[in-house]
């Protein structure tokens, strides 16, 4: 498998909070929650000792970290704007795959980064992905009959990016029911809902002519519009989560967003690999997003953890139950009502159906006290969930939890434990 990584872009609105850096090197990262080993010690030396250690990695560097999951053997990146510093960046990493440079002299435009970029590739298809862009979509499965096919993200109530137009591909095959025909490309409008092109692209090199083209140019417009015109670009919907930094509002979303979304890939390869038949889920950090000092009251303010909709499936599989066990002092304290839970969790079980997972009960905890038997770290809900099915047993359960509570609930009820 061979990727070019257009990583040339100059990142201008970035400017304000990246001088002199290129776009793709932005750091990312985020604070980590210390352990309650490391808060112990902290008491013991002073409150400056207790802020958490900043991890941070360049952007290019969690795309390569996601890439590592495929059988990729070379990557081309497509540099230009302050190239030294991607290059010194990359050869600084021990990675599974070889490394080539195109660099841009001159600003070529992404059509004429891409062509430049092809020239050091070998194999008949090649994938492209932005290098600002993280939408960590399964490469294998994009469809293979067209001769350019874009990988497309449904969005809701959006208007930074332009909609893109899709109908049945004229052609499909039983590999690839799923293929669609790009038919046109929109320009940037409030949209209450559609497809956006995602930046993922799967080229097929000998049914794709870049030849005629000027020595710049661009993908979008010169290559994409017209093939879109002319019935021949393909397309293809992955929901797979998605982020852009290439905006200081959305570079600050990925300090958390991104590192969580390889925390939940690593804690599902946890649970796959383990030896359980049955699944606890915690709720607030391990589902949805945690809102520190406050309750998820309405479905508007729910907002999943990255990644944790495309395991569902997986999990569906290998488990024969999933409960979810969740404190919700929220409702004991009067902060919000039991119907206003219910209807946030009708939603969460609709979008997790819908994802092709399940989720076989709920289980949830409104009590104040600490005391209260049900309330985690206690076993009163393991003990309802063992009434509910009386099959499951401790000793072949597993419990995916972000806390030292959750810990302590597994522990409690004799049952494995993985940390989000």
């Amino acid at each position: 498998m061979e990727v070019i990584i257009l990583a040339g872009g100059l990142g201008t609105r970035l400017a304000p909070v990246l001088p002199e850096i290129p776009k793709c090197l932005a750091p990312v990262g985020e604070q980590k929650r210390p352990s309650a080993l490391t808060e112990a010690v902290a008491s013991t030396v002073g409150e400056q000792k207790r802020s958490s250690v900043l991890t941070e990695r360049p952007f290019l560097g969690w795309m390569l970290e996601w890439l590592k999951g495929y059988r990729v053997d070379h990557v081309v990146f497509s540099v230009g704007h302050l190239w030294e510093q991607v290059i010194t960046y990359v050869k600084s990493l021990e990675l599974p795959f070889t490394c080539d440079f195109a660099v841009e002299e001159t600003p070529l435009g992404t059509g004429g980064g891409i062509r430049k970029a092809l020239e050091l590739c070998h194999e008949e298809r090649v994938y492209v992905l932005n290098g600002d862009t993280f939408y960590p979509v399964v490469l294998s499965d994009m469809p293979s009959e067209a001769a350019i096919t874009l990988a497309l993200k449904p969005m809701k109530d959006f208007d930074r990016y332009g909609a893109v137009s899709v109908k049945a591909s004229d052609s499909p095959t039983p590999s690839h029911a799923d293929a669609l025909q790009v038919t046109a490309f929109h320009e940037k409008c409030l949209c209450a809902e559609g497809l956006i092109n995602g930046g993922v692209y799967a080229l097929n090199r000998s049914r794709m002519d870049l030849g005629g083209l000027p020595e710049k140019f661009s993908f979008e417009k010169d290559v994409l519009e017209l093939l879109a015109d002319k019935g021949k670009l393909g397309g293809w919907v992955s929901n797979a989560d998605f982020i852009d930094i290439g905006i200081p509002e959305d570079y600050a979303r990925a300090q958390w967003f991104i590192p969580a979304w390889f925390r939940c890939k690593n804690a599902s390869e946890n649970l796959l690999s383990a030896k359980a038949d049955y699944l606890f889920l915690d709720r607030d950090g391990v589902i949805n997003r945690l809102r520190p000092g406050d309750y998820v009251k309405t479905w508007d303010e729910w907002e999943w953890m990255p990644g944790v909709l495309q395991e569902f499936p997986k999990w569906a599989a290998k488990f024969e139950r999933i409960v979810l066990v969740t404190n919700q002092r929220g409702v004991g304290r009067g902060v919000m009502t039991m119907d206003a839970l219910y209807g946030i969790h009708e939603r969460m079980l609709s979008e997790i159906a819908a994802a092709g997972g399940r989720m076989d009960r709920i289980l949830v905890c409104t009590a104040v006290s600490d005391e209260d038997p049900r309330r985690k770290p206690n076993t009163g809900m393991f003990k309802e969930a063992v009434e509910a099915f009386p099959e499951i047993s401790a000793e072949r359960s597993i419990m995916l939890g972000d806390s030292d509570s959750d810990e302590r609930f597994a522990l409690n009820c004799g049952m494995q434990f993985v940390r989000y």
